[in-house]
């Protein structure tokens, strides 16, 4: 199974619409945030994870681009 950035979105609107149930009360509405805030916290790190991957992937692209515009040394 192959989870995207897409599945991620699902989830926290998910999450969002479970939050803004008006009939959880007392300690089902504490569990709910408390599982709101786990969820928070993992999805905060893939995103994390995959600005890492874009930032790294930039830095390598930019260096194989740098030494594409190098000039040919002419011989003399």
């Amino acid at each position: 199974m192959r989870n995207t950035l897409g599945d991620l979105n699902n989830h926290l609107f998910a999450q969002l619409e479970r939050l803004n149930d008006e009939d959880l009360k007392g300690d089902q509405l504490v569990e709910e945030i408390n599982r709101a805030k786990a969820v928070t916290d993992v999805a905060n790190q893939i995103i994390a994870n995959g600005s890492l991957v874009l930032k790294a992937q930039t830095v390598y692209d930019d260096h194989l681009n740098a030494d594409a515009k190098k000039p040919k040394l002419l011989e003399g």
